[in-house]
């Protein structure tokens, strides 16, 4: 499929203003929307004035502008959400909202477009919840979420789904393990660098250090939806799922390592903060998540990076920017 004319939802966050940097290199007309909640327009600030690109600031929970965004193109990358699994813990309705909501008004201005009948999907590997089998493969299952933000993925996921066979539409799903990289917002390697610019001498861990998963560096990401887009109706399918992720995985203590030596901060006291008596440091986290890329590498694609250099490399660059 020759895509030219793209929406991306959520487009100036961390991974939506990525992705748009691909786009417009490859010469698409890309259309932004998003309402900077979790992220500020800077990220975008060198396609400002290209006659390629169009920036629409908005909230996509309200209906109509989803109606207007989705007007004209060929293909929505839908990324547009709240990417903070902690925040369920205390307000369900965070993602609820941000999540279930908005997909569903955006699923609603698709159903109604005349163009706009291709979805690219940014789910999550926590709808797997704590799968027996690891790596996990996409057709694991039962699903059974152990976050609110796990559940309103796959909630997403099966509207996604019923849309598509309902009303003719064709969907990629593409569950994402940890990404890490520059423009992030939020995650283990942006806590533990605003922690240790406070206080060297000590670097606080939510759990006990051994949560292990597989953790890949932006720019391995971005080549992969892509690459998906390209083969969008190769194989025929409605819809199709695709695990995105690294070969293997570093525990949250040697990433506080990690961090440590990019900072050059002699290893600190590491105090952890148990809440669960298996050792986890909130309600919602998953202790160890592996996925299988296979599917994905049988189109040809590969990690460049392995997990611990994704992080090492996420950390210099976000150390860079400040």
């Amino acid at each position: 499929m020759v895509v030219t004319r793209a929406l991306v939802t959520g487009g100036a966050g961390f991974l939506g203003s990525h992705l748009v940097d691909e786009l417009m290199q490859r010469e698409f007309f890309v259309r932004v929307v998003d309402n900077l909640s979790n992220s500020g327009s800077e990220n975008l600030s060198r396609w400002q004035g290209n006659a390629r690109f169009e920036f629409i600031r908005g909230d996509l929970k309200d209906p109509a502008v989803a109606e207007k965004c989705t007007d004209g193109v060929d293909v929505v990358f839908h990324f547009a959400a709240n990417p903070d699994v902690r925040a369920g813990a205390m307000d369900p309705s965070v993602h609820f909202d941000g999540n279930l909501l908005v997909t569903f008004n955006v699923l609603e201005a698709i159903r109604r477009s005349d163009d706009a009948k291709r979805v690219v999907f940014a789910s999550s590997s926590t709808v797997y919840g704590e799968p027996d089998l690891l790596p996990t493969p996409e057709d694991y299952g039962p699903l059974l979420p152990i976050s609110v933000y796990g559940a309103s993925k796959l909630g997403c996921e099966a509207l996604i789904s019923s849309y598509c066979y309902t009303f003719d539409v064709r969907a990629a799903i593409l569950r994402f393990a940890n990404i890490v990289g520059s423009r992030a917002t939020h995650g283990v390697i942006v806590d533990f660098i605003r922690k240790l610019q406070i206080n060297p001498g000590e670097l606080e861990i939510l759990g006990d250090g051994k949560q292990k998963k597989s953790y890949l560096h932006v720019s391995d990401l971005i080549r992969a939806i892509l690459l998906v887009t390209g083969h969008f109706d190769e194989d025929g399918r409605v819809v199709d799922i695709f695990n995105v992720g690294s070969t293997d995985q570093v525990d949250v203590h040697r990433i506080g390592e990690v961090v440590c030596e990019e900072m050059n901060i002699k290893t600190p006291k590491f105090r952890h903060i148990i809440v669960l008596k298996d050792g986890r440091g909130w309600k919602g986290d998953v202790r160890t998540m592996g996925l299988s890329v296979k599917k994905l590498m049988r189109l040809g694609w590969q990690p460049s990076l392995e997990s611990e250099e994704a992080v090492r490399l996420s950390c210099k660059e976000l150390l860079s920017s400040v």
